[in-house]
């Protein structure tokens, strides 16, 4: 199996798994794996929360925002850190947007392995 095709197969893997714990939001969810760009990144949880990483080994990157469960329904967009926020959305569908708005230039797909090898394949690449 070659790199692209081990990669498409984590974060597959780690889209089911995301299903499967149940702690995202299920519009959020689909909201999200039906956008080709996130879709090709590496989905983790955190307290309900849906992140994305642009590697497929933890510790996953924190440079692309995440999204919230917010009250009645509504969902912030955070980050990539945890004490920024862009604030507020009404749908899942906003949310997801927003993300997709705020992707680091070249982003995805995920790349195979931890953010360090990430770190010194772009260095190597030039990307």
């Amino acid at each position: 199996m070659n790199a692209s095709a081990r990669g498409e197969a984590a974060v597959e893997s780690g889209w089911q798994k995301v299903r499967d714990d149940g702690r995202v939001d299920t519009e959020l969810l689909h909201a999200a794996s039906a956008e080709p760009r996130l879709r090709q990144l590496f989905p983790w949880t955190g307290m309900g929360e849906l992140h994305f990483s642009r590697c497929t080994d933890a510790p996953w990157t924190w440079d692309i925002l995440f999204i919230q469960p917010g009250m009645g329904g509504t969902y912030w967009v955070s980050g990539p850190s945890r004490n920024e926020t862009l604030g507020p959305v009404a749908t899942a569908d906003q949310a997801v947007a927003l993300v997709v708005h705020h992707l680091p230039p070249g982003c995805g797909p995920a790349f195979v392995g931890s953010p360090e090898a990430l770190a010194a394949h772009e260095a190597d690449t030039g990307k």
